[in-house]
């Protein structure tokens, strides 16, 4: 092999990639399909408890294996693995995700501080331009023109997002109670009771209590575990099927379900409640990681084979034992030989604890996209490894599960109502998807309105059918998680909506930069040294918080930052793309703006290293302003105070800054509400904005910017001056200043208004995490500044 002309290069390549693919597959398993692959323990007995009987005609439970059949096939493996996953948002799945990839094709999104360089980012990748004329054109007029389907939007996806959470209650209970269970074919059904119950609460407070451990020191097992869950289940059903009913594929004919629903009428359509646990979202949720034919490779080749011989081997036994206890002995461990139960059992367990993870940790990570998109309120947020990205931990929301958890256990203590409750949760956010996959098909696809329409009606139409079943038993168990969603519904939009608004009231009443300026010729006003980091949710102007502050203490740090930390509709932002910096005021005042940019699964950083980086943002950004200054006054000589104010240019920085230099041009009436933005500058209120990347990590805390010698050719003394007072107010100390809000509605305002507003979010202020904990803020180091919002 030559390397100099490639020979062979294709298919080592072509290698790798299968390679890395099959590896991948195989990961996915612990993560992707624990809580599928478990799911024949409930299945059955969830569908038989007390609507249906088992009879010698075996009608039911031939209909039962066929629904199942036809379920796993039309819903996880057509749905799914063949469309559904190619709607990813940079490698991320999930409701989320497809909302972030509808607000990046259309203007729908109600985030206020949006810029339009945020759409320079490298992963706001769009599948064709927004202003191409095609089929989605009218679609994507009709939706940015009213306002009120931007908040049903919203709402849509606030409503799949509670009962993701509300799935995270529901599934660990039902996987490890259902695991546990195999217990009762050694014990009376009293002893069952006593047994069953305090065994799968106390796996349940181990499980949670291990949570902030994090999974990377077992998460090698996971993947094992399920891949031998599978295998031995696979054995079994081929066991039972060659044993019990080799004609056992005959029921897989669509006509028996039709024969089930004619014989057991309405039962049987309740029964369909039981039925639905045989699907999941998991596949799409938990794509973060793995890519598309990964996911798609470890279900068609090994989950969706293994769970159909394990669902028909159940049958075929039971098609052969008529004298059993349908809400007692109907269920996975009865058909499992006696000499291999124990094995099985302890198998079992150790599944439904890696399903019952995969979700856990699923909910953790919505919770953290809806609190980066201002829908959730505050909450700690712990990253648990520093080598695996995405792993975290929540302290609050783990108790609270875990309460709930037990709760569920211990208030039902059977599968039959523990299996309507998960069953609703996860057919409701099933339909969420399929109600936002048409919008993906025409807004980012640019496929024909009757394909989406298509989608929806087919899919729509059976997800409908499971829906109503699961409704029906609100007074059996479906109760649970309609309250929970009513709740977290009900926390999510007054969150947002107050966010929203307060955001709103900022906008109104921020001071000039003409005021600012003036503040140095005030009599009695000091700079002191230091570095002060003004948090605020704007990225124009001077927020009143500030304006507060200086009025009631004259005096603020030789060098003041406005820091904006902010959430954009992507996934993930590079390091290298995270900061936007520009100055506020000419240089002498030593005054900046720094926006920071997360995605909306990225985890914030710690404050040494936040704080070490935006330093060295801030000295990169002097050194390239005065370089680009040097060249704007080497064409135009007449200057005034205000030259900073530079309306044509908006320099990008990133891994290498003196590679990219875009000139673009600033056009008023392109800009936002708040002005933040314009169609090609990022320069408001005389800010003109650098995107910044950040130096090379650093192990110490003390800022890297080489300061060259005064004598060196060609540096000017004001930017040798302006690092020298950066790196002495760095030295100096850094303040945080933030504001400390409440909330008030105006007089004459409606009692729904005054309890969401007044009462409600106060109350979740209060009760939840402050900025500064969000932020990772050290106490030591914090000034607050109270504010009174009056909405």
């Amino acid at each position: 092999m030559d390397p100099e002309f490639g020979v062979g290069t294709a298919p080592q390549k072509g290698r790798r990639a299968w390679r890395t693919t099959l590896l991948l597959a195989y990961q996915s398993l612990g993560v992707v399909y624990g809580d599928l692959s478990i799911s024949p323990l409930y299945v059955y007995k969830s569908t038989f408890a007390e609507d249906i009987t088992h009879s010698e005609t075996n009608q039911e439970i031939f209909g039962a294996l066929s629904f199942v059949f036809w379920t796993l096939t039309l819903v996880p493996l057509l749905k799914y693995a063949t469309i559904v996953l190619r709607a990813d948002d940079s490698g991320e799945g999930g409701t989320f995700a497809l909302y972030s990839l509808i607000c990046r094709h259309a203007n729908v999104s109600l985030l206020p501080n949006r810029q339009v360089a945020d759409e320079e980012l490298s992963t706001y990748r769009l599948e064709r331009p927004r202003e191409a004329a095609g089929r989605s054109g009218l679609l994507r007029a009709w939706l940015e023109k009213h306002t009120r389907l931007h908040t049903a939007l919203l709402v849509m996806v606030m409503i799949g997002t509670c009962m993701v959470i509300g799935d995270g209650v529901l599934t660990p209970a039902i996987s490890v109670f259902s695991a546990v269970s195999g217990l009762e074919l050694s014990l009376s059904k009293d002893q069952h009771e006593y047994a069953v119950i305090p065994i799968t609460c106390a796996i349940l407070v181990f499980l949670f209590a291990l949570q902030h451990y994090g999974t990377h020191r077992v998460g090698f097992l996971f993947a094992p575990i399920i891949l031998a869950w599978l295998l031995c289940m696979s054995a079994i059903g081929l066991y039972n099927i060659v044993r019990w009913n080799p004609q056992i594929y005959q029921a897989l004919n669509p006509v028996y379900m039709i024969r089930f629903l004619r014989k057991t009428k309405k039962s049987g359509w309740m029964s369909l409640g039981g039925i639905l646990l045989c699907m999941t979202e998991a596949m799409f949720a938990d794509l973060g990681h793995f890519s598309y034919s990964a996911i798609q490779l470890a279900f068609t080749s090994l989950v969706y084979p293994s769970l159909i011989l394990g669902y028909m081997g159940q049958a075929a036994y039971l098609s052969q034992h008529h004298n059993l206890d349908a809400s007692y002995q109907i269920g996975f461990y009865i058909a499992v030989p006696e000499c291999v139960r124990w094995p099985v059992l302890v198998l079992a367990i150790l599944a439904s604890v890696v399903g019952s993870q995969a979700i856990i940790s699923g909910t953790f990570s919505i919770i953290n996209q809806s609190q980066s998109l201002s829908c959730f309120p505050r909450v700690k947020v712990v990253h648990t490894s520093d080598k695996v990205h995405g792993q975290i931990y929540i302290p609050e929301v783990n108790w609270i599960l875990m309460i709930l958890c037990v709760a569920v256990t211990v208030g039902f203590r059977n599968t039959k109502h523990m299996g309507n409750a998960s069953g609703l949760a996860v057919i409701t956010v099933m339909l969420v998807t399929t109600c936002l996959m048409p919008l993906v098909i025409m807004l980012c696809w640019d496929r024909s309105p009757w394909l989406a329409l298509a989608f929806f009606l087919f899919f729509g139409s059976i997800e409908a059918l499971y829906f109503s079943a699961s409704l029906i038993k609100f007074l059996d168990g479906a109760w649970v998680p309609i309250l929970l969603a009513l709740i977290l519904l009900a926390v999510m939009f007054v969150w947002h909506h107050t966010t929203i608004r307060k955001y709103e009231y900022d906008m109104h009443n921020k001071v000039t930069l003409e005021w600012l300026l003036a503040l140095g010729d005030k009599l009695g006003m000091v700079r002191v040294p230091g570095i002060g980091l003004v948090y605020t949710d704007l990225t124009s102007g001077v927020p009143a918080n500030f304006s507060r502050f200086v009025t009631n203490l004259p005096a603020f740090h030789r060098v003041l930052v406005f820091v904006c930390v902010k959430s954009v509709p992507v996934p993930h932002v590079l390091p290298a793309e995270r900061y936007l910096v520009g100055r506020v005021g000419p240089p002498g005042h030593r005054s900046y703006r720094c926006i920071v940019r997360y995605g909306y699964r990225d985890v914030h950083q710690d404050v040494d290293s936040f704080e070490t980086e935006l330093v060295e943002s801030l000295a990169t950004f002097i050194k390239l302003d005065a370089l680009f200054r040097c060249s704007d006054a080497a064409g135009d000589q007449q200057r005034d105070s205000s030259y900073y104010e530079r309306e044509n240019a908006l320099t990008v920085i990133g891994s290498n800054p003196l590679r990219r230099h875009l000139a673009l041009g600033y056009d008023d009436s392109h800009s936002h509400d708040d002005g933040a933005s314009s169609a090609g500058s990022d320069r408001v209120d005389g800010i003109e904005l650098a995107a910044a990347a950040p130096a090379p990590a650093v192990v110490k805390k003390q800022v890297r910017f080489a300061v060259a010698p005064p004598r060196s050719p060609g540096v000017d003394e004001t930017v040798l001056e302006e690092l020298h007072e950066l790196c002495e107010a760095r030295e100096a100390g850094t303040a945080f200043i933030l504001g400390h809000s409440h909330v008030k509605t105006k007089p004459g305002s409606s009692i729904l208004k005054r309890l969401a507003v007044g009462v409600g979010y106060n109350f979740l202020r209060r009760n939840c995490r402050g900025p500064d904990v969000v932020l990772r803020v050290p106490p030591a180091s914090l000034l607050e500044v109270g504010m009174v919002y009056v909405l």
